[in-house]
């Protein structure tokens, strides 16, 4: 029984990918550039091009393919309900969708879909501390406009609950909360990261409007960056709730943000 993971090189899918190959199951890698994954993920896993916002091109990817894991970005909003169309009806019986952050079309269609599902509704990543790396490395310091609690989540964590859910009955029709095992303030995960590097780290506040001029100087459309900068504005009572849905469904305790941080230690 093969799973197609979509988004296999993402911050999500690629663990995704490392825990169903560590638990022996055969899988399908779909990714942009086929070349580039090889070296990036398990030499088992099958790597098929082709992204999932053009689901019209996927029909060699989803045959024989009974599991279908999701990760909702940008451009799929469109698209995924079509995706998931083509996915069942290619005979796909189990989806995992991590979701955007809202139950949008994708996840509302995953949810219609007449098969086994299971939503994963995980708070912030913790690798979008990999943001602060930079200015880190150049200075020394971390500029945010806020100092509010996150319950930050390992990549991995997520990954092993998305592999629960698709190998394993009792998770169909399931939206499961994921947070790590700690909600820390930018202010607490400087003073983490700055014992695992060894070096001093100092917070900057910058305002509102600050933290939206440097986001949109990426590329980001206004409307997006408002949405993404209001989040750590006036975030909710879930972002920053510890839960224990990772070792609920996994059976072991989530990762510690120092965790995550000793792995990465070097990209600081």
């Amino acid at each position: 029984m093969t799973t197609l993971v979509t988004g296999a090189t993402g911050n999500t899918g690629r663990h995704v990918v490392a825990e169903l190959v560590r638990r022996g199951e055969p899988v399908r890698a779909l990714t942009r550039n086929p070349a580039a994954a090889a070296g990036r993920l398990p030499a088992e896993v099958e790597l098929v091009a082709g992204t999932h916002t053009v689901p019209e091109g996927l029909d060699a990817a989803l045959d024989g393919v009974s599991r279908l894991h999701i990760t909702v970005t940008a451009g799929l909003a469109e698209a995924g309900p079509e995706l998931v169309r083509r996915a069942v009806g290619a005979g796909v019986r189990r989806i995992t969708v991590v979701w955007g952050g809202w139950v949008g079309p994708v996840e509302q269609a995953v949810a219609d879909s007449g098969v086994e599902w299971t939503r994963l509704e995980p708070q912030e990543f913790m690798c979008n501390t990999l943001s602060w790396a930079e200015s880190i490395r150049a200075e020394g310091v971390v500029r945010e406009p806020y100092d509010f609690p996150s319950a930050l989540v390992h990549e991995a964590d997520i990954a092993a609950v998305a592999a629960v859910a698709l190998l394993d009955d009792g998770h169909a029709g399931r939206a499961y909360n994921i947070t790590g095992p700690e909600s820390l303030t930018p202010r607490e995960r400087i003073a983490i990261l700055s014992r695992t590097i060894g070096r001093d780290i100092d917070f900057v506040p910058i305002t509102h409007e600050q933290a939206l001029d440097r986001l949109m100087a990426t590329g980001v459309p206004r409307a997006d960056a408002e949405y993404v900068i209001g989040w750590y504005a006036a975030s909710s009572d879930d972002s920053k709730t510890v839960v224990d849905t990772v070792e609920q469904v996994t059976g072991r305790p989530a990762r510690t943000f120092a965790q995550w941080a000793a792995e990465h230690a070097e990209r600081f």
